[in-house]
């Protein structure tokens, strides 16, 4: 047997204190700490058991909740193809103008506006606005009636938002009526909301 030299030695000491030191290193960092037992995993394959129970239930659902929201959007699209499609608030306007006139001129006999007037467009709600017009008429109560009917059976979203009537005058008991009428359209027609409520 060859005897190892001094400078063999020396390098299988250092190794023997580099493997010492790399197992120290490996204990101190792989080896679980006071809390982290084989009892805490096993305390935690219950828990991960219910968190996948709870993810199956949810894939599970989806298909069903993809099915309600197609329908929400599908009933939304319906609703809003009565809004009024317009580019600027005048057009818009014109377009309400047209549909009351359309209307009253149904009406047997047919109603007369005397007047028409536009209010600024406003918000309504986040995702609309609103394009607010009065008209002035004179005619029978009964007529009036028959007109509010109507403008309330529109395809158009339009609604009557104020009504005001004055006394019967003349023979032909004619009804003096102010009508404020409001159409829905695209929220970017109305101005936008001042922050702080001023």
């Amino acid at each position: 047997m060859s005897r190892l030299s001094e400078r063999d030695r020396r390098a299988l000491r250092w190794l023997a204190v580099v493997v010492a030191l790399g197992a120290i290193i490996a204990a101190v960092i792989y080896w679980p700490g006071k809390g982290e037992s084989v009892v805490g995993v096993a305390q935690s394959v219950p828990a991960a058991e219910k968190r996948l129970t709870k993810l199956r239930g949810l894939a599970a659902a989806a298909p069903g909740r993809r099915e309600v929201l197609d329908k929400i959007n599908q009933e939304l699209a319906r609703r809003e193809k009565g809004m009024i499609q317009a580019e600027t608030v005048a057009q818009a306007q014109a377009q309400v103008l047209q549909i009351v006139r359309r209307v009253a001129s149904n009406q047997n006999p047919a109603v007369v506006l005397k007047s028409a007037e536009f209010g600024a467009p406003r918000a309504f709600g986040d995702a609309y606005a609103e394009v607010v017009m009065t008209v002035t008429m004179e005619s029978g109560i009964d007529q009036i009636i028959n007109l509010l009917a109507d403008l309330g059976n529109q395809p158009e979203l339009i609604a009557v938002h104020d009504l005001q009537l004055s006394q019967v005058t003349g023979r032909q008991k004619l009804v003096p009526a102010r009508l404020t009428i409001a159409g829905v359209a695209p929220r970017r027609l109305a101005p936008p909301a001042k922050k702080g409520g001023f």
